[in-house]
């Protein structure tokens, strides 16, 4: 019987760690219903100490061009374990995200067509996360193929993201750019691609100096991955790069080895306690 309780006790708090992500649904302003997996950031450690606490980062992430949010769903199970917060949805069109009708049905071509109009999918979501408490700037866009165009163009739309990942994006897809966006972004930039599809390894390159120009030195991360593409490119060969990237984004300040002239005779009485003389100051 003893046996048995442990064995229960063990089977209900792997449930429990195992529960998957909410549902939720979010109403876009042109009446589009978006179907959502909803997964919020693990507790900080030590959470008395609120001083020394960073707000906890999430990922909002954007499926290609006819799948659905369980694109990222080994990336979720990844994600969740490193202690990010996530919100994957079905872009319209897609999934359960079919009120309105399904891709299959939209225009192909113009600014104006159905896929141009997921940037709005997107800002939704980033106002439900809002709603949650969590501030724009601790918000990754990710995306995967078409979501990775999408995510570009929502630069335009929500400028204060934390940052954004394109997995093997294109200048153009089914009409949406990307490099308008880009040219606009300040934030950091992790773009992968594989290296086997020689089109988009150029598209890619090409997106990558524009971000860059944007961005400036140290912002952008740029990676290849044979065969694969999109959030399967990630889950094979850089995981671990792609969640070391969420935790330092960005390359450090790069600080001098040798301080400025200036600055030297300050050290010199930082560190003796005495003013500099003839003999220690460099003047």
């Amino acid at each position: 019987m003893k046996r048995f309780f442990i064995f229960l006790t063990a089977f209900v708090f792997c449930a429990l760690c195992a529960r998957a992500a909410e549902e939720i649904e979010i109403n876009t302003e042109d009446e589009w219903i978006i179907s959502g997996s909803y997964e919020p950031a693990a507790p900080a450690e030590n959470a008395e100490n609120t001083e020394n606490i960073q707000p906890a980062k999430y990922l909002l992430l954007l499926h290609d061009l006819g799948k659905d949010k369980t694109e990222f769903s080994k990336l979720g199970n990844k994600l969740k374990n490193a202690g990010f917060g996530f919100l994957a949805v079905d872009l319209r069109g897609h999934g359960k995200s079919i009120n309105k009708g399904e891709q299959k049905q939209f225009i192909k071509t113009g600014v104006n067509n159905e896929f141009n109009q997921m940037v709005r999918d997107v800002t939704a979501a980033v106002y439900y996360l809002n709603g949650k408490g969590i501030a724009t700037e601790n918000i990754y866009l990710v995306g995967s193929g078409l979501g990775a165009n999408i995510a570009a163009k929502s630069l335009i739309f929500t400028p204060d993201i934390a940052g954004i990942a394109l997995l093997t994006p294109s200048l153009k897809m089914r009409g949406v750019l990307t490099i308008s966006g880009i040219r606009m972004n300040k934030k950091p930039v992790f773009i992968a691609v594989s290296s086997e599809d020689r089109k988009q390894m150029v598209e890619a390159s090409i997106i990558h100096k524009a971000a860059f120009l944007s961005c400036g030195e140290g912002k952008v991360t740029f990676m290849t991955a044979y065969d694969l593409k999109g959030a399967e490119m990630i889950n094979k060969y850089l995981t671990d790069e792609f969640l070391q990237w969420l935790k330092q984004p960005q390359l450090p300040e790069i600080i001098a080895d040798i301080p400025e002239e200036e600055n030297i005779n300050v050290l010199i009485q930082d560190a003796t306690g005495l003013q500099p003389s003839a003999e220690t100051s460099l003047r």
